[in-house]
């Protein structure tokens, strides 16, 4: 039986499409700031689409399904094989898998040419196609412990289809359950993968380092008690949104949060920005239940649609261009260190989140949202502009 490096060899095609994390986070990266630099047009009454979703329920359905599906595909299509010790999804197969997620962002902008069932099935296949394919890796791997990240990605799945229904109904989706619950989601899955990777990464690369302090705590039970506590708190926060039972319980899971990442030794990183911005990226995962807190408390002060954006701009965008850009040098053969380029996206994306988290306590200054979507714009297409040459050449080194 091939291994995974004599398959990648084998591959004679063009090399984007020799491993998951290059076509699909290069996609995620123009995606990022193309959707968003449509979205200020559209704010600024320039532009329109074609969509049946409207304008705001298609900003979010484009961030939450389309920009983190692909970022979800391309980790998890590289990282399923190491997990599982089976064959990476590489060649064609990953070219209709990519063709599956374009289909699904054109019928979504096109929708109103579109029967709403038609919309919703391209939409969903992606996401689907992409869970039934590394459940079977998991199952053929018998790696059980990764099945609560598959069972993640298919309540997204799940919550994507009920995006599309309440819209089909009339509705405004993105202030509704299912956004609450595809948000949740991923809150969740940074919450998992993220409590993984960022102690072992700071703990690897501390470990190398002279005169190193206190090494970060490894997860263990008091870890999965924070999952436990987060997931019941964004499970009444899907639900009931304003309750005062809610605003407990997220209130409880930031704190449980905050708690976790003051023991992964965030402050020893400050010399690589490889690992400081993944424990930033972290940290509005805490930020966010507070916020979503304060918003069911005093939601005059603390508007519900700003205060979201902690972990929708924050959480997700930190984490997931960090996170793309680690996996792209490693599996590049690069070495595992940010240069000015890649630290400049990062200082973008950070102040993205923070403006459009100030934009949440004024509203009505759309300049706010102006100036935090051109620095996304300039965080992302940055991203993508430095990092197509890797996705598009061969791994020189040895696989």
């Amino acid at each position: 039986m091939s291994t995974t490096a004599e398959r990648m060899r084998a591959w004679s095609g063009p090399a984007i499409l020799s491993y998951g994390f290059r076509p699909f986070f290069l996609l995620a990266g123009i995606w990022a700031a193309l959707a968003m630099a449509l979205w200020v047009a559209m704010l600024a009454g320039l532009a329109s689409l074609p969509s049946a979703f409207d304008p705001i329920s298609w900003h979010a359905h484009e961030f939450l399904w389309g920009f983190l599906g692909a970022v979800l595909a391309g980790f998890l299509l590289t990282a399923v094989p190491n997990w599982t010790g089976g064959l990476p999804i590489i060649g064609w197969p990953l070219a209709g898998l990519v063709a599956l997620w374009l289909a699904g962002r054109i019928a979504v902008a096109v929708s109103t040419w579109l029967p709403p069932l038609a919309v919703a099935l391209a939409d969903l296949a992606f996401l689907a196609a992409l869970a039934l394919a590394l459940l079977r890796e998991v199952v053929a791997g018998r790696n059980w412990r990764n099945l609560p990240v598959l069972a993640l990605l298919g309540l997204m799945v799940a919550a994507n289809g009920a995006f599309h229904a309440q819209a089909a109904a009339g509705g405004a989706p993105a202030q509704g359950a299912a956004m609450r619950a595809g948000l949740s989601v991923a809150v969740l899955l940074i919450a998992l993968i993220g409590g993984r990777v960022v102690p072992s990464f700071t703990r690897n690369w501390l470990a190398r380092q002279p005169g190193h302090g206190r090494l970060p705590t490894p997860p263990g039970r008091a870890d999965m008690a924070c999952i436990g506590l987060s997931l019941a708190a964004l499970l009444l926060w899907t639900a009931l949104p304003q309750a005062a039972v809610t605003a407990a319980a997220c209130l409880a899971a930031g704190l449980a949060n905050l708690w976790r990442l003051s023991r992964w030794s965030g402050l020893q990183t400050r010399a690589e920005p490889l690992l400081w911005v993944l424990h930033l990226g972290f940290a509005f995962v805490p930020l966010g239940f507070m916020l979503v807190a304060a918003a069911a408390w005093a939601p005059a002060l603390f508007p519900a649609a700003g205060m979201q954006h902690a972990w929708l701009a924050g959480a997700i965008g930190t984490m997931t261009l960090a996170m793309m850009t680690r996996a792209s040098l490693g599996h590049s053969g690069q070495a595992l260190t940010a240069g000015r380029g890649t630290t400049a996206v990062y200082v973008l994306v950070l102040l993205a989140a923070l403006l459009r988290l100030a934009a949440g306590f004024v509203p009505g200054q759309t300049w706010l949202l102006t100036v935090s979507g051109s620095a996304w714009i300039a965080a992302f297409g940055g991203f993508a502009l430095l990092y197509a040459p890797l996705f598009m050449r061969a791994r020189k080194s040895a696989l």
